[in-house]
């Protein structure tokens, strides 16, 4: 039986302000009351919010050491240098570079390479390999993306060997910062820039915002860059406020109009051609993709395979003939196939041994280890374990005689800390509030275990165990019509920051065409009306929840709490219910 949510409502919005927004902005006084909740309420903040502009943007050199960075290139592809653009496995990482990579060419830059370091054999950010790589190549000069800024020893290990570094990161750093040629991170306590929450991509999109303005190149000629930044935000879960939500807004004008080539294959592979492309399409549709290729571990020993790894998604990302990248989206949906089969076994034996022991279901966290599962789906299963059980979660696996794992945790517990207090008996770790990854020896893993459980079991708050669900307020159905829908559009992109709203109905009904729909029966669809608006039915979608369906299909009434959004079918489109949660009205 799944886990009984609990429905919060928000706070509603000062009356007042409600009815100026609503009033100036000829909007519905429940779309004004979302503006209200989010922060926005003045008429001015409103406008700004509906109608983001590029002009907008800060400027780049803002950032601290943006100045020697842009200097440092200049040189280098004035001196024809060779330089190498390099960055992490995942899908930040490739678009980032991919990014980088893209300009350098477009203004002409010969000497060029890039590198993505294999999650097996060099693990996570900056790697010696990748370094002694650069050095045999003759580069002098590497831009590494989303990752490098605790790469202190690397950096130096770099300069011994002539190669200089620019660092593009937007991680939280140590106390100590490499010694790099630059270091661009917003998250430095030492930098001034006035928004710190970009994504690794939107680093390397401001350095080369400010190399553009300084070598006089119009923005007009990087704004066919922001497709793939958007997939960079999208994927990368970074707020979609401030500057985030201008460059998502005309990243998503991009991707929809003009996508690169690279991506143009997976949109057509995803079946994303026919309507327009969300941030939800990007999370769960075209960033899997990506991410599958640096998540593979491939055959060392085939020389006819093809590129392998994150590379090949820099290979597709950076392609610039349709049918080259025709053939290298089909290589990224293989990986994508492939990697869905095997998270959907590795998750199938998770829940199996936890099911067969009692103990660890009483516990208020998860910790598996399985030395045989693949290194790059833990993070996928630990996910789909907190779908079921609602608790932080670690899955462990062995990888080149190290556990390596990653971490997952539920909202409002902060599970770097809880990683954090076992570190003594790690190797290295690092993350956040929400994810984590960390390595160990194969002989601490069972003092780990019962550490980590007993920190969650001391810390966590008995209702964060429980899942919830935040409702902006309540709807009636008579309310959701093509203008209210029209209006709520403008909202978007929705994401972190800016979710969509999720609004709650009561004494909804089926007329008796409920049914269960998918390979096997999981989701429930209906049409839903109010007994107080009889004439007024919506189409309903409720995924993975069909626990109610006959109390439904009876036409007994419930209340629900659901997002709206478009329904693409054969052609048309409709707008539809997408039901978070049900509660039947006994």
């Amino acid at each position: 039986m799944p886990i009984e949510k609990r429905w919060v409502v928000k706070p509603q919005g000062n009356p007042e302000a409600v009815a100026q927004l609503a009033a100036a902005l000829g909007i519905s006084p429940v779309l004004a009351n979302l503006l209200v909740q989010r922060g926005i309420d003045t008429v001015e903040a409103a406008r700004t919010f509906f109608n983001p502009q590029l002009a907008d943007l800060h400027d780049p050199f803002l950032m601290k050491d943006m100045e020697r960075a842009v200097e440092r290139i200049g040189r280098a592809v004035r001196d024809g240098e060779k330089i190498m653009v390099y960055g992490d496995y995942d899908v930040d990482g490739t678009t980032a570079v991919a990014l980088v990579y893209k300009f350098l060419r477009k203004i002409g830059h010969k000497n060029l390479s890039f590198y993505i370091p294999d999650r097996y054999t060099e693990g996570y950010g900056i790697s010696v390999k990748g370094i002694d790589h650069a050095a045999r190549k003759g580069v002098t000069l590497v831009i590494a993306l989303d990752c490098g800024i605790k790469a202190v020893e690397k950096v130096v290990y770099a300069k011994n060997k002539g190669v200089d570094f620019i660092i593009c990161d937007h991680h939280l750093p140590a106390e100590e910062i490499p010694d790099a040629v630059a270091v661009l991170d917003p998250k430095r306590n030492d930098c001034s820039y006035p928004f710190d929450e970009l994504s690794g991509c939107g680093v390397g999109f401001k350095l080369v915002q400010a190399y553009a303005a300084r070598n006089d190149i119009p923005f007009s000629e990087i704004e066919g860059l922001l497709d793939l930044l958007v997939v960079s935000i999208a994927s990368d879960i970074v707020p979609l406020t401030g500057e985030n939500r201008i460059l998502a807004y005309y990243g998503l004008k991009r991707l929809n109009d003009r996508p690169s080539k690279g991506l143009q294959s997976i949109i057509k592979i995803c079946g994303l051609d026919k309507h327009s492309i969300t941030i939800d399409d990007i999370v769960f549709k075209i960033g899997p993709r990506i991410n599958a290729a640096g998540r593979m571990r491939m055959d060392e020993n085939d020389e006819n395979a093809a590129p392998s790894g994150g590379h090949a998604a820099v290979e597709l990302l950076v392609e610039s003939h349709e049918s080259a990248a025709k053939e290298f989206g089909k290589i990224i949906d293989t990986y994508n196939r492939d990697r869905k089969s095997i998270d959907r076994s590795v998750t199938q034996q998770a829940h199996d041994y936890i099911e067969s022991n009692p103990e660890m279901k009483l516990r208020k966290s998860t910790v598996i280890y399985n030395p045989k599962w693949m290194k790059g789906i833990v993070g996928i299963v630990a996910s789909r374990l907190i779908e079921t059980y609602y608790r932080p979660t670690v899955v462990l696996t062995m990888s080149n005689g190290f556990v390596t794992g990653s971490a997952r945790s539920v909202p409002g517990f902060d599970l770097y800390r809880a990683v954090e207090s076992c570190s003594d008996l790690l190797e290295n770790f690092g993350g956040h509030m929400y994810a984590a990854g960390l390595t160990m020896r194969p002989e601490n893993v069972d003092e780990f275990t019962r550490r980590f459980n007993d920190y969650v079991e001391q810390n966590i708050d008995p209702d964060m165990l429980i899942p919830q669900v935040e409702v902006d307020s309540e709807l009636l159905f008579s309310d959701i019509t093509p203008a209210f829908h029209r209006d709520l559009n403008r909202f978007q992109p929705f994401g972190p920051g800016n979710a969509s709203p999720v609004f709650a109905t009561y004494g909804a009904s089926n007329h008796g065409d409920a049914r269960l729909v998918g390979a096997e029966c999981e989701h429930l669809r209906m049409d839903l009306m109010q007994r107080q608006k009889p004439n007024t039915t919506i189409q309903s979608i409720a995924f993975q929840q069909p626990t109610h369906y006959e109390w439904i299909r009876k036409g007994h009434p419930v209340d629900v709490c659901y997002q709206i959004v478009e329904n693409h079918y054969r052609g048309s489109v409709t707008t539809q219910l997408r039901i978070k949660d049900i509660k039947p009205v006994k």
